[in-house]
């Protein structure tokens, strides 16, 4: 069966392609404003479905799967999405300074027929105390800019974080061992069903 990834993401790319999916790429156009009193898990869940109910709708007919996900950076309850500009980038850093919070990813996978099949696996992340000079000097760099939560822990604010409880590729945008599951109950193949190994 195709597979198309409905994602702008340059990491989720990487970590779909670590699983030897073959893809291509679609990325969903929707609105992606969060309702008044939603929580983000709630949240986070709905944009993924609605990424994927939109990108289907260009395959009507077809025999493709559509992977779609979405990822949140909540703290207080609150969802933290890409810094506007440095002094929101840099609230963001200093509100997650010294403090647990969590990374939030929902996947859907819509297969021909209107069948779905979704998760939403959540990861803690603890960052060290940080000065006003490091976040000063992250800033300064081209990371933080595209990123939910103004940082990417697979780059240099992976240096920020002092302890993580879950899944790693969860926190980079796509959480291999949940979507490798998802494909694999779906039967879309991936490198590990080349050399024979299941999901569980």
């Amino acid at each position: 069966m195709d597979l198309v990834l409905a994602s702008a993401s340059p990491r989720r790319r990487e970590l779909l392609e670590q699983l030897g999916a073959n893809y291509w790429l679609e990325p969903a156009d929707i609105d992606e404003s969060v309702r008044p009193d939603e929580k983000p898990e709630d949240y986070v869940q709905r944009m993924a479905r609605e990424k994927a109910i939109e990108v289907a709708g260009r395959h009507s007919g077809e025999e493709c799967a559509i992977l779609a996900a979405d990822t949140s950076v909540v703290i207080d309850d609150d969802v933290l999405g890409k810094p506007v500009d440095h002094f929101d980038g840099l609230a963001m850093l200093a509100r997650l300074s010294g403090r647990w919070h969590s990374v939030f990813t929902a996947i859907c996978l819509q297969l021909p027929g209107g069948q779905m099949h979704a998760d939403l696996v959540e990861t803690r992340v603890r960052f060290a105390q940080l000065s006003r000079e490091q976040c000063e000097a992250y800033l300064a760099t081209d990371e933080p800019w595209d990123k939910a939560g103004g940082y990417g822990i697979q780059g240099l604010a992976g240096a920020f974080v002092s302890a993580i409880e879950g899944s790693y590729s969860n926190v980079v945008g796509l959480p291999l061992h949940e979507t490798w599951q998802l494909l694999a109950a779906a039967g879309v193949s991936t490198r590990l069903d080349s050399t024979g190994g299941t999901a569980p």
